[in-house]
């Protein structure tokens, strides 16, 4: 998992996704998960990029099974967005950071 990125739990996920006063990228992920693997340096660089705007983190499933069984997470990667507590904006599996930042673009 990447250095960069906060590495959230069950017990942290409310203060540092729910309570952010900025939007936040939930990336649902998993070890033994090669598209996650692929999708962790995006994730980095859009951590890096748009930190202004968009708060990054990591929820490990198999570590955080409350979190991921709270919000129905069945496949890795999944990324949820929240802002103001709520989650606005859901997309599964890997993708590059071009459409990523598309598709944040629509809510943050």
């Amino acid at each position: 998992m990447a250095d960069t990125l906060t590495a959230v739990t069950d017990e942290t996920f409310e203060a540092e996704v729910l309570g952010s006063e900025l939007p936040v990228l939930v990336d649902f992920t998993a070890d033994w998960c090669p598209p996650c693997r692929m999708l962790a340096p995006v994730l980095e660089a859009v951590a890096a990029e748009e930190a202004h705007r968009v708060k990054v983190v990591t929820v490990d499933v198999d570590r955080n099974p409350g979190t991921q069984a709270r919000y129905g997470v069945l496949s890795m990667p999944t990324l949820i967005v929240f802002r103001g507590g709520e989650p606005v904006k859901s997309m599964v599996g890997a993708r590059a950071k071009a459409r990523l930042l598309r598709e944040l673009a629509e809510v943050v």
